[in-house]
């Protein structure tokens, strides 16, 4: 799927408001790296004119007559696999997961229904997404959507664990240390592949799991809670103080920095601004290096899919604790920049495919 760099990249624009596609195509006007090549105004216009143009990649909104952006993805991902950049407003946060779970690559977030043509930051994330596609793996195909069946153990239709014993092991108020600590570094692509994590770490866990995953600050809640309903591990957004025991799992919020640290027999959480050498917030290296110093050998650092280098410092410091390191592996990698950042350093221990990232963390009882 690698753009060359002297071939633009093809954009088809999806919404169902004419001012919304007039203002997305306008962040390109002038920009010898994309091509506009058409505008939708619902699903069925949009999967014709995907098949007549082959974009390279597509803006979604979510919300059109007709036919709705899920179903337009459900379609497009079976016949026709394409990246695609769901643009939805803040009040859509549990649809913008349920698109990325059919494959969508990533999302933009506008405060309203409509784009303003003076709304800065809204303009830059949009081309940064798009120009995006010319750093995704060769062949990209999008993940294929997550079933509950995919989730391991046994769990009910809601993606609860069930059984005599679950319900206890998932309430139970004392406090039990993790004999590992697991933190993850994830960006762009980031969201499935915890998805397929979280889903395999079995009751038995003896694993507490921390996450820093780049995401908007308005969304990274309603994301753990998406992953505390995929199987075993008691998850949430990360608040200052929360303690990380076994089968615990916590998500840095966003625009916010986490670390953990050792007090006492306990593992706490500490959540805050961002300092001012902090490039990526939220900062895995932070995490990752709080990780190293609080658990030291008991601690597995793993890179997953995403640009740029955040982690590779924080996964440094694991490894120097006597810790494990893992990368995600480039023929999963949606985005190989934060994992390859770590292998050419030459830190990792172990290179992965994500089902096989998957396989270990559940391993860890």
């Amino acid at each position: 799927m690698t753009k060359g760099p002297s071939s633009p990249i093809r954009l088809l624009v999806v919404d169902d408001s004419a001012y919304n596609r007039r203002n997305i195509a306008d962040v390109f006007v002038g920009h010898d790296g994309v091509e506009v090549v058409g505008k939708a105004a619902d699903g069925e216009e949009a999967l014709r004119l995907a098949s007549l143009l082959k974009p390279d990649v597509i803006t979604l909104d979510l919300e059109m007559p007709r036919m709705d952006g899920f179903t337009f993805l459900r379609i497009l991902m079976s016949r026709q696999p394409t990246p695609v950049i769901v643009v939805s407003s803040y009040s859509q946060k549990e649809n913008v997961f349920k698109a990325l779970e059919l494959g969508a690559l990533d999302f933009v977030a506008k405060p309203t229904a409509q784009i303003s043509p003076d709304a800065t930051d809204l303009r830059e994330q949009i081309l940064e997404k798009v120009l995006l596609v010319r750093q995704l793996r060769t062949n990209f195909v999008p993940p294929p959507p997550i079933s509950r069946r995919q989730v391991s153990g046994n769990f009910g239709l809601d993606g609860r664990p069930i059984g005599p014993d679950s319900s206890a092991m998932r309430a139970s108020s004392a406090y039990i240390a993790p004999k590992h600590v697991v933190a993850i570094a994830s960006s762009t692509g980031g969201p499935s592949a915890l998805l397929e994590i979280f889903g395999k770490v079995p009751l038995t866990s003896t694993a507490g799991i921390v996450v820093a995953q780049h995401m908007p600050d308005k969304f990274t809640r309603t994301f753990a809670e998406r992953l505390d309903k995929r199987g075993a591990v008691r998850t949430s957004e990360a608040v200052d103080g929360d303690r990380l025991g076994k089968l615990t799992g916590f998500v840095c919020p966003g625009r916010q920095c986490m670390e953990v640290i050792q007090n006492g027999v306990e593992l706490r959480i500490v959540v805050g601004a961002p300092k001012a050498d902090d490039r990526y917030v939220p900062s895995a290296d932070r995490l990752l290096k709080s990780v190293a110093a609080a658990a030291g050998p008991r601690a597995i650092g793993v890179i997953l899919t995403g640009m740029g280098d955040d982690g590779v410092e924080g996964a440094r410091a694991i490894r120097d604790a006597g810790g494990m390191v893992i990368a995600e592996a480039q023929e999963t990698a949606v985005v190989y920049g934060m994992p390859g950042a770590a292998v050419r350093a030459g830190i990792p221990q172990k290179v992965l495919p994500l089902p096989q990232i998957a396989e270990l963390v559940a391993s860890l009882t």
